[in-house]
């Protein structure tokens, strides 16, 4: 006999057991359909691109995350993100789509970065993006404030808050304090206080040549705390320049149609430390977390880009994202056993014929229950009435409907709720009842 091969996967990459996925496929709905509430529509994207279009624009440790490969006489790469290939599409498609441009895409992604703990090779990222023609209104970034909140809301995960910033303030004020030529250095290491610490972002800042009353003064910035009124009131006494001024306004902006919109002050924040360290963002940016979990960093973040689709065309096409990490934030929640309000099973009944001469009638039960829209299974097997009933719990469904001589005689079902034992017999004709 040939040696068999060891069944296993790539490392960094997942697949889950039916119970599992169903709750991955669950939290995944809830996010698609909210994103379709406030008017999204879905497009699906390659998951391969040529090299030339993909790579347009990446460089650095991007590039050298993206699996690259050569067929026949193709340069070839696998998506690393959904919105690079989002503003090849806007830039191909322009002729012919809508604008403002509202679409949600949720896809795998692929990133040859080094495995650990929460971090994949292979992902779901879920996006929604609002693209304009040359310009867009600043309340669509309110109105991402207001999807980020319906999502966590609809994915029940607890209380949450969303940080909210704005680029410019941040550029104008490193721009006004003399670090004009090392703003970008400096958002990036911003950004990363919360996994770093204050004095690992000291040290990093006077690294880059920031000096002590430099890094006193950003500390003391991005400290600034209050109500949101509070620290709008706060930046307003600040003066450093017309690019930090535009940032306050847009943020204000921003805060006050969100809660027009229906925003909680206890679910939005202005928190000047969040940076968000991709170079695309250019105004607003958003980081959410859940409270008491902040562990878990980000769970959903997004921001403002002045131009998706330079690297394409000339057209000037700003826009305005968020992103969640679906694989990301579900091993999260499964392993701190936060997936209990999560539906665990497709299937809700499972008919069990009892002896194979019931299984003709069972057929007729089981298309009485599937016409009526009920989700349901059947065992076909000629086993003992316990091996049914321990598949019909195995499987996770909510009812086993049993069917023998006595319920076929009388043209009844008996129904037992597999959590908690009860059983009724019930007249075939008002089954469906029964489970409505």
């Amino acid at each position: 006999m040939s040696e068999k091969t060891t069944p296993r996967i790539l490392q960094g990459f997942s697949e889950l057991l039916p119970q599992d996925q169903f709750m991955f496929d669950s939290l995944m709905e809830k996010i698609k359909n909210t994103y379709k509430k406030y008017g999204f529509y879905s497009i699906d994207t390659p998951t391969l691109e040529l090299s030339e279009v993909l790579l347009a624009k990446a460089g650095g440790e991007t590039e050298k995350q993206i699996y690259r490969f050569n067929h026949y006489d193709n340069d070839l790469s696998m998506r690393f993100d959904l919105t690079v290939p989002l503003a090849r599409y806007v830039a191909q498609h322009n002729q012919d789509l809508v604008f403002p441009f509202k679409r949600y895409q949720i896809s795998k992604v692929y990133r040859g970065e080094r495995p650990q703990k929460g971090r994949f090779r292979e992902f779901y990222q879920c996006d929604a993006d609002v693209i304009g023609a040359d310009t867009l209104d600043i309340n669509y970034d309110a109105e991402m404030v207001c999807l980020i909140s319906d999502v966590m809301k609809e994915l029940d995960l607890g209380d949450y808050c969303v940080r909210i910033n704005n680029r410019k303030i941040l550029s104008g004020f490193f721009d006004s304090i003399g670090l004009k030529d090392k703003i970008t250095d400096v958002l990036r290491i911003i950004d990363k206080l919360d996994k770093m610490g204050k004095e690992k972002v000291v040290e990093e800042l006077s690294e880059k040549g920031a000096d002590k009353d430099q890094i006193e003064k950003i500390l003391g910035f991005i400290s600034i705390s209050g109500t949101n009124h509070d620290k709008i009131a706060s930046l307003r006494k600040i003066e450093a320049g017309e690019l930090f001024s535009t940032g306050v306004d847009e943020l204000e902006t921003v805060i006050n149609m969100a809660k027009m919109l229906g925003m909680s002050e206890k679910n939005v924040s202005i928190d000047l430390s969040i940076a968000r360290g991709l170079d695309y963002y250019t105004g607003t940016v958003y980081e959410t977390t859940l409270i008491g979990h902040e562990n878990f960093g980000s769970v959903c973040s997004g921001g403002r880009y002045d131009n998706l689709a330079s690297y394409y065309t000339d057209k000037i096409l700003p826009g305005v994202g968020i992103s969640i990490g679906l694989t990301r934030l579900f091993s999260l929640l499964k392993e701190n056993d936060m997936l209990n309000g999560i539906e665990k099973n497709e299937t809700s009944v499972v008919v069990l014929p009892m002896d194979t001469g019931r299984f003709e009638y069972a057929a007729k039960v089981v298309k009485v229950i599937r016409e009526n829209g009920i989700k349901c299974d059947i065992f076909w097997s000629d086993k003992s009435g316990k091996a049914k009933f321990k598949y019909a719990s195995r499987t996770g469904a909510g009812f086993a409907v049993a069917v023998g001589e006595t319920e076929e005689t009388n043209n009844t079902v008996t129904i037992k709720n597999l959590e908690t034992g009860d059983q009724k017999e019930v007249e075939l004709e008002k089954v469906s009842e029964f489970f409505r």
